[in-house]
């Protein structure tokens, strides 16, 4: 089978075409994965994206953490493009720690800081894997929507405010059964559950690598 053809059968498809590529997400955060425990922003970056259009297929449910998603992933695109060529401060994780750290930046009035906006995004994956994780266990016709909230509650939710945490335990209340959520965000259910693990593997690896950098840097306190 093709590339291509593989890809058709486990995308989901929104309206303009857009597609969240289970595939593509798990070859991006294995891809990330760099030598002497690093990870690729670049790599980690796109493989985001393609989280992001799990979230458009999903509509308003997810807008608690989509539109704070994209506002993080285009302020590290932005680092990045800033990047002087014989720098490169900005390319992995450790790059990044260590630079804004050694630098004193992470305290710098006015400085938006790399650190602190992958700290976000690292703690919005947890929740995704959370999720996903658990929405094995189910059968297709149970609702999602306790396994939601249970995902949200251990992870995302522990990071925000009251008034965040009621409105996104209201929206829940939307979410379908797992098997109509597959179908939403799939166009092969089979396909996607066959390959969900594999993807939900080496996405926790990338989660437990990040948790581990910012436990060296003593940066999970970072405001």
């Amino acid at each position: 089978m093709s590339e291509t053809s593989l890809a058709t059968q486990t995308n989901g498809t929104t309206e303009n075409g857009n597609c969240f590529d289970i595939l593509k997400v798990s070859t991006l955060f294995e891809s990330s994965l760099l030598e002497e425990d690093d990870v690729q922003l670049d790599a980690y970056l796109a493989a985001y994206e393609e989280i992001m259009k799990f979230f458009q297929l999903m509509g308003s449910v997810f807008s608690f953490v989509s539109s704070d998603v994209r506002s993080k992933i285009d302020i590290l695109y932005a680092l990045r493009a800033k990047d002087a060529e014989e720098k490169e401060h900005f390319n992995t994780f450790k790059t990044m720690l260590e630079y804004e750290k050694d630098a004193q930046l992470l305290n710098q009035k006015g400085y938006v800081s790399g650190s602190r906006t992958l700290l976000r995004l690292h703690r919005g994956l947890d929740f995704v894997y959370e999720f996903l994780n658990r929405i094995q266990a189910i059968p297709d016709d149970q609702k999602t929507v306790d396994v939601c909230k249970a995902a949200y509650d251990d992870t995302l939710g522990k990071h925000h405010s009251f008034l965040i945490r009621k409105g996104a335990r209201l929206a829940m209340y939307a979410m379908p059964t797992r098997g109509d959520l597959l179908k939403k965000v799939c166009t092969n259910v089979e396909a996607a559950k066959e390959n969900l693990p594999l993807m939900l593997k080496h996405m926790r690896i990338n989660y437990d690598r990040t948790e581990e950098l910012y436990t060296l840097y003593d940066l999970h306190s970072l405001p």
